[in-house]
């Protein structure tokens, strides 16, 4: 019996079946792609933290103990590959002569590195000009003397007489910032920015130049290869131990300073961040795609009463009816698994080059076999569960009363959904408020924690807005006859009051068509729309911080005039912008000053609405314009010091001719809390003629280069060969991979290319599969029509006023609702986003693709089932 059973199923009902099992192959290819992946971003975010630092571990000896006592220490720790000591002493300052002039600048930092230090840690060093080894100046400090290679640097130390040294080459410091910390200090106590001069030797000569001088410490520069967790949470608290378990065995001689855990700290924010990435944007497609299959199941639900009602005339029992059943589901299951599998594993295959995406083989089949897992459950709830349920109605009266309208009016029903909406809205405005933070990781510490329950809004809202469209379609079919009538005549003629009955009828199917349709292209449009306003804000960030394409930064205190950037008129440069850069006191607090030239600001960089309150970016840029003493200030310094508009802000700036503070009076014009190469926090922006005029002086400290977009590294680089040494040139595209995450540069890319490729899927499957299967269930009322004197050109506009029904509203009920989710997604997962975004940006181009589909799809299922109705009628009823 099972075997005949089996056999009639893939011969009879084949096409059921297999619609079924598609819904469940995207079910858990989707889970088993993005599972997958998931976890090789992770391992790949704790690669590149790792690769992203030079130095793994400082570790300061603290006075009163020797280096000699400490090093052999740090060499037998776990996990460390090698251990060097290096040199630190602090310089009063320098002195060249050169060309007859004498440069002489502030105080510096002098490094004794030991023989090999570059080899071991290669990111550390990087070589501008001359030799890489021997002395070795900073760019910037070379800049300050106008020194080359070859030429000679007096050095003075405290506890010495000054000492001189000849320069072998110019170097960059790329991680500056780390490798001048102060060793133990909380972040907020660390130095605003690195020493501007840097002097780099040879230990032996360290050894000769500091030889009696004093403040000199000695540091341990460590470079790990221990195997660490591939999750990055995991690996910064193995790191983290690791290191207190080094500070415990010196017994306080020595004090790490973790370069490789600050690193891993910001990856394992990233990692949960793709983590409730994969959840708020992978699981609705894996519940959308259950949805699918019940659907597909449940359009052949009829029929299955009907081959239920036969088999227990034959005398089959429930228990055996419900076997075969089971049967059904299993085969559905086991092929939709397959089926699945195979798909996630063609697109790793095709995406990213390995069927495992990058994964272990571990994580990988423990993905995969959670994917199958799951998939065997969506079978046996849309296949077995419905038919065991319909096993219980085993009477006409039953049947009966299962089909009528029961339970309160519509309105009541309404009602909840609704409440729904209103419940996604409340928790929405909770979780995206100004101070609320999704992810909360405290620098430093092991635990993270994450909001969950900011899943709810989101959630409310699918569910809200499902039910809503689902009521407000049923009603629309079951009292809009009239208007159904008269928008189907001109496809049904004189069908048309029939075609009204029908979709009347007919409407909890095609409410169930509307509403899957509706949330596919929601699920499409909101993962769009977050991707793209993702990569957008990833572009502004990386604007923000370089300033522009291109940046040429002078140094501290060269008189550089505005008309310097004549000589940056380089091939492929549109415009140069002059920015000054300048430090004010306000109060007692020395803040960033940047002068603007309001009228041609723009033209250089890109100027955001968001950047500013109290006006938008060009009404605040003509304010500075019509009153020179206009003056924008950050919201930290508004709030710090109750500031109103008009308000006379008085700020110490120092004054060219004298060197001494001078007050110069401001008016308070606005608010600025984002600005191109400005610190995140407190600065202030002016007109750079009424700084110049106040101060006497027209200093630029950054040129602003516009090259339209393209060609970024090619003009630095021309740039770079023309200016020297003389000049600091960033831009965009080396920006934009030091301030990108891993999250930037890998994984959201990565997440929703798998999920926009399932979502085009979901929404031609929502479209017109089950539209099809509805269709190919109904050709006995198409025969009958058919008898009935029904031409094919009348019932093909009954299908076709269906699949048009179905598409005009699911497309508007989807794109309304991805529209609004579009808006909760972004607003929640706000902490992905830096800054955050003033306006969504919409891929029209993939949207048009994803309706178009689903178009198609529908319109292909309409006519399928327009060419199946024209098979003669008496064949089709003895069929039946």
């Amino acid at each position: 019996m099972i075997a005949s059973w089996t056999g009639g199923l893939a011969r009879h009902r084949a096409g059921r079946l297999v619609a079924a099992a598609a819904g469940i192959a995207l079910a858990v290819a989707l889970i088993a792609a993005l599972g997958s992946f998931l976890t090789a971003s992770k391992a790949t975010m704790t690669q590149r933290a790792v690769r992203s630092v030079a130095v793994d571990w400082q570790v300061e000896v603290q006075p009163g103990t020797g280096p000699d006592s400490v090093l052999p220490l740090v060499r037998s720790a776990p996990g460390v590959r090698a251990a060097v000591p290096v040199g630190f002493a602090h310089s009063t300052g320098f002195t060249a002569l050169v060309q007859g002039s004498t440069q002489t600048t502030g105080p510096g930092m002098v490094l004794g590195l030991p023989d090999g230090y570059r080899g071991t840690f290669p990111g550390g060093i990087r070589t501008l000009s001359g030799k890489g080894t021997g002395v070795l100046l900073a760019q910037q400090t070379a800049s300050n003397l106008h020194v080359a290679p070859g030429d000679t640097v007096t050095v003075r130390l405290p506890g010495t007489g000054p000492r001189q040294v000849r320069v072998d080459g110019v170097v960059d410091l790329p991680q500056a910032d780390s490798l001048f910390q102060r060793v133990g200090a909380p972040s907020q106590s660390q130095p605003t920015a690195p020493p501007d001069n840097v002097l780099l030797l040879p230990a032996s000569s360290f050894a000769q130049l500091t030889r009696g001088a004093s403040n000199v410490t000695t540091q341990i520069h460590v470079a790990r290869d221990a195997q660490l967790p591939s999750d990055p949470a995991s690996a910064f608290t193995a790191v983290t131990r690791a290191a207190h378990n080094l500070e415990a065995g010196s017994a306080g001689g020595a004090v790490v300073g973790d370069n490789l855990g600050a690193a891993l700290d910001s990856a394992r924010q990233d990692a949960l961040y793709a983590q409730l990435l994969f959840l708020f944007l992978g699981v609705p497609g894996a519940v959308l795609a259950a949805a699918l299959t019940a659907a597909v199941a449940s359009a052949g639900g009829q029929r299955r009463r009907q081959e239920q009602a036969l088999l227990r005339l034959r005398g089959l029992r429930p228990r055996q009816i419900a076997a075969l059943a089971g049967l059904e589901a299993a085969l559905v299951g086991l092929t939709g698994g397959l089926l699945g599998l195979g798909s996630a594993a063609l697109t790793g295959r095709l995406a990213f080059g390995t069927a495992s995406f990058g994964a272990g083989a571990g994580t990988w089949g423990a993905w995969y076999g959670v994917a199958f897992a799951l998939g065997a459950a969506v079978a046996a709830g849309a296949v077995l569960v419905p038919a065991l349920r319909d096993l219980r109605a085993v009477t006409v009266a039953d049947s009966r009363r299962s089909g009528r309208a029961t339970g309160s009016p519509w309105w009541m029903r309404c009602g909840l959904d609704v409440m729904l909406l209103i419940g996604a809205w409340l928790v929405f405005r909770a979780s995206s408020g100004n101070q609320y933070a999704l992810v909360l990781a405290p620098e430093g510490v092991p635990s993270i924690s994450v909001s969950y329950w900011a899943f709810l809004g989101p959630a409310l809202l699918w569910i809200g807005a499902a039910l809503l469209v689902w009521r407000l379609t049923l009603l629309a079919l079951r009292h809009g006859r009239p208007v159904l009538a008269r928008l189907s005549r001109p496809l049904t003629a004189t069908l048309a009051g029939t075609t009204a009955a029908v979709l009347s009828r007919r409407r909890r199917p095609l409410a169930r068509s509307v509403v899957l349709l509706a949330l596919a292209v929601s699920f499409a449009v909101s993962t769009a729309v977050f991707n793209s306003t993702y990569q957008q804000q990833a572009e502004v960030d990386a604007q923000l911080t370089n300033g522009a394409d291109v940046t040429v930064t002078e140094p501290p205190g060269a008189h550089v005039p505005p008309g310097a950037g004549t000589a940056l008129q380089v091939s492929g440069v549109r415009h140069v912008e002059p920015l000054q850069h300048r430090f004010a006191y306000v109060g007692s607090d020395l803040q960033d000053l940047y002068g603007v030239r309001p009228d041609t600001i723009a033209r250089a960089t890109s100027l955001q609405d968001a950047y500013f309150s109290g006006g938008t970016a060009a009404q605040l840029m003509r304010r500075l314009a019509q009153r020179p003493d206009n003056l924008l200030v950050s919201a930290e310094t508004v709030s710090d010091f109750q500031l109103s508009l008009g308000d006379t802000v008085n700020l110490r700036i120092q004054d060219a001719r004298t060197k001494a503070l001078r007050t110069v009076p401001f008016h308070y014009a606005g608010i600025v809390k984002e600005f191109p190469t400005a610190p995140k926090d407190s600065f202030f922006v002016a007109n750079a003629s009424y700084i110049a005029s106040a101060t006497g002086s027209d200093t630029v400290g950054a040129f602003l280069v516009d090259t339209g977009g393209s060609h970024h590294k090619d003009v630095a680089a021309r740039l770079r060969h023309r200016l020297g040494t003389s000049a600091t040139v960033t831009d965009l595209t080396q920006t934009r991979g030091t301030v990108g995450t891993s999250l930037t540069s890998v994984d959201l890319a990565g997440l929703t290319r798998i999920e926009l490729v399932f979502a085009v899927l979901l929404a031609a499957g929502a479209g017109g599969l089950v539209l099809a299967l509805g269709l190919a269930e109904r050709r006995r009322t198409f025969a009958v029509a058919t008898v009935l004197g029904a031409t094919r050109r009348r019932l093909r506009g009954m299908v076709l006023t269906e699949a048009v029904l179905l598409a005009v509203a699911g497309l508007a009920a989807g794109a309304l609702i991805g529209w609004v989710l579009s808006e909760m997604l972004v607003k929640v997962l706000t902490g992905v986003f830096d800054p955050p975004p003033s306006a969504l940006a919409v891929p029209g181009g993939y949207l048009a693709l994803t309706a178009l589909t689903a178009v198609a799809a529908v319109l292909a299922a309409a006519l399928n089932g327009v060419r199946r109705a024209g098979r003669p009628a008496v064949e089709e009823l003895r069929d039946l």
